[in-house]
């Protein structure tokens, strides 16, 4: 119920910053100006009272996120990745809300995986750990099993975690309204549309069987890349409640002195996270939407080890050609492409001006290029950033949420290995390879030839189809009428040909 009850949830979450400490130093680090800060803690600083102690052992902003459950201690997973934004100090402090959280009882644990695989943990399991990592959702306990031998981790969620996110997400909702109704001018960010699209992120991310699936599909996608592993799916011990999987063995890559005494070269393992990301991303379409640090290692041969496929993303082919565009032309710093491919893609409205669009991406772009990447302050480029999508009338792309905040998360995981990693550079050859096979002449090719296939399916259809569709625009249909599918069946053809290959065919054309 997304009522006025909620009010009560938000006050707390003010109120626990302010009593554990975390809105000071948040402030703090974030660099908020000065009336902000007032008017922040002015707000709180009465209803300290009513905010959750939480644990006094842990540093202020981990303490006020991890008292606040499930949903705050995503958005605290994001922001340890980014030391150029909170700072370093605050970033290692938030490191220990990705895989270092009280883990629940190993009891517990054993009770839920007897009841999702309908057998008792001992006849399954030689041994069985207690918890090796406890993140927001679940916690991993090292098993052997019994009829093998073989080393595997056991996953399970947390008792309660269901009904813990959907209360948290309920008071987002409402925030959204109130910042929405306060707040016209915000209704371009769409926030009622990302909170729903994370909602349908973490519902997914509450059933291991869908994690289970994604593994198995990402593992189909990667299997040919290079310096890259996954662990094996048990399906025969998963379910809804409980995963199992090949135990990774390696280093934790947020350890940079463990990755140091192992003899790895962070300068190539920060290159090749970025690189892999983009690959899966443009390639497949498909990619690791969590890769922060406590879902990484580094294999003793130097491959990385990605796991925890809860929370994975999806773009489609068009999508994926206007972000490399993209990517691309702020490589190239050929920002007018930049500013072109923005408005074809209808990201920014028609009644803007290109030209000047095109001088506000760079004044983003140019500061990158040429300086050592340690120099330059993200939270900074990403406060212009929103004052341009603000100045042209740009709205929040739900569909690509996913992968703007990985591509966040990921640059910041690659610039805790290697400071000094630009990731225009490295990011070159892997976009431009995309831009070759994928708007290149074998690419017009395939499109084309996919483009026969969905009308030699439809073809025989089409006169029909046409026809009843022309004769319905001619002649209105009465109010009583019953509805025919005729039109989202035309249009479903319609959308089948231009994503086989037309628009693919035009854009190379053009």
């Amino acid at each position: 119920m997304r009522g006025p009850h909620n009010i009560w949830r938000l006050i707390r979450t003010g109120a626990t910053m302010e009593r554990t400490g975390a809105m000071r130093v948040v402030l703090d680090a974030m660099d908020a100006p000065r009336p902000i800060r007032i008017v922040a803690r002015a707000l709180a600083w009465p209803f300290a009272w009513l905010g959750y102690k939480g644990d006094p052992d842990m540093p202020p902003a981990t303490r006020a996120l991890s008292a606040l459950g499930p949903a705050y201690i995503k958005f605290g997973q994001v922001l340890s990745t980014r030391p150029d934004v909170v700072g370093a100090d605050m970033a290692q402090q938030l490191r220990v809300l990705q895989d270092k959280l009280p883990p629940f009882p190993v009891e517990v644990a054993k009770k839920s995986v007897a009841e999702a695989l309908d057998r008792p943990v001992e006849d399954i399991f030689d041994t069985f750990s207690e918890p090796v990592a406890a993140a927001s959702i679940a916690q991993v306990h090292k098993a052997r099993l019994k009829d093998t031998g073989e080393e595997v981790a056991v996953k399970v969620l947390r008792p309660g975690v269901e009904r813990a996110f959907r209360r948290d997400i309920d008071a987002f909702y409402f925030a959204a309204d109130v910042i929405e109704f306060l707040s016209p001018a915000s209704r371009r960010l769409r926030p009622r549309d990302v909170i729903a699209h994370f909602e349908g992120v973490v519902l997914g991310e509450l059933d291991l069987r869908l994690e289970s699936a994604s593994a198995s599909e990402f593992e189909a996608n990667t299997a040919q890349d290079e310096g890259f592993q996954l662990p094996q799916i048990k399906w025969a011990l998963s379910g809804r409640r409980v995963m199992t999987m090949t135990w990774a063995e390696g280093v934790p890559l947020g350890d940079n002195a463990a990755i140091d005494a192992a003899g790895h070269d962070r300068r190539v393992l920060g290159e090749r996270v970025l690189q892999l990301f983009l690959s899966h991303a443009l390639r497949d379409g498909y990619f690791h939407a969590d890769m922060h640090q406590g879902n990484l290692k580094v294999a003793p041969n130097g491959d990385i080890i990605a796991y925890d496929f809860g929370i994975m993303g999806h773009i489609d082919e068009y999508a994926r050609r206007v972000y490399a565009e993209i990517l691309f032309g702020f490589i190239q710093r050929d920002y007018h492409r930049v500013a072109e491919v923005h408005f074809e893609a209808g990201y920014v409205p028609a009644n803007q001006d290109v030209e000047e669009f095109a001088r506000a991406l760079r004044a983003v772009g140019e500061p990158i290029f040429g300086m050592d990447a340690s120099h330059i302050s993200m939270g900074r480029l990403l406060n212009y950033l929103f004052e341009v999508t603000e100045r042209f009338g740009m709205q929040t792309r739900t569909e690509l949420i996913l992968l703007q905040r990985t591509m966040v998360v990921v640059e910041g995981v690659a610039r805790s290995l290697h400071p000094q990693i630009n990731i225009w550079e490295v990011a070159k050859p892997v976009v431009q390879d995309y831009i070759t096979r994928a708007m290149g002449p074998r690419a017009m090719a395939r499109d084309l030839t996919r483009t026969a296939r969905v009308l030699a399916r439809f073809g025989p259809r089409l006169p029909g189809l046409v026809e009843n569709a022309l004769i319905r625009q001619a002649t209105p249909a009465e109010p009583t009428e019953k509805p025919t599918r005729t039109g989202p069946v035309l249009w479903a053809f319609g959308g089948a040909v231009i994503g086989g290959g037309l628009v693919a065919l035009l854009e190379t054309l053009l």
